[in-house]
């Protein structure tokens, strides 16, 4: 039974709870996402695997999960990527962190205080078929155009982080 962090919008830590039951009452609890770029400044995108619970065979960034009780979330980032994408050794920095609140059609929430991390690495992801199906490199200016043109390819996280990515790397 995987926990989760329950945390306030300031991010105090108000307790745990199972994982699916705090995305069905849609408690907000503490969540990552990782950004990976190549040396050609292409970001890595996976496919999530068809059989997700949420969000399945969409498009998102190279990882995302949650710490554990106890776990510092960078060292949780660096656990899912590894555990996710077969990607170890690379230095992951905090670019910015924010909350959203998503319902989904099946009844369960994301409401996450989402931590955004950024690394760099040319490893080839080696998946783990529960969790990702495909990955590819893209350029940012393609996933914007792609984005715009199809939008429910993607993770609703990742249509609300990736312009907030895009600013923090401008600035």
């Amino acid at each position: 039974m995987e926990q989760v962090i329950l945390v306030n919008e300031q991010d105090e830590e108000i307790g745990v709870m199972e994982k699916i039951q705090a995305h069905k009452e849609g408690k907000l609890h503490r969540a990552f996402s990782v950004f990976l770029f190549n040396a050609k400044n292409e970001m890595l995108l996976q496919k999530r695997a068809a059989s997700k619970y949420h969000s399945p065979n969409l498009w998102t960034n190279a990882c995302c999960s949650h710490p554990r009780p106890n776990e510092h979330v960078d060292r949780a980032a660096i656990r899912r990527l590894t555990e996710e994408l077969g990607i170890s050794n690379v230095p992951l920095h905090k670019k910015f962190s924010f909350i959203y609140n998503a319902p989904f059609d099946n009844g369960l929430t994301e409401h996450e205080l989402d931590y955004v991390f950024v690394g760099r690495t040319d490893d080839i992801p080696v998946l783990n078929q529960e969790e990702a199906s495909d990955y590819k490199y893209v350029s940012l200016a393609a996933i914007s155009e792609d984005m715009a043109t199809s939008p429910a390819d993607y993770t609703v996280w990742f249509k609300i982080a990736f312009p907030k990515l895009l600013n923090a790397i401008e600035n």
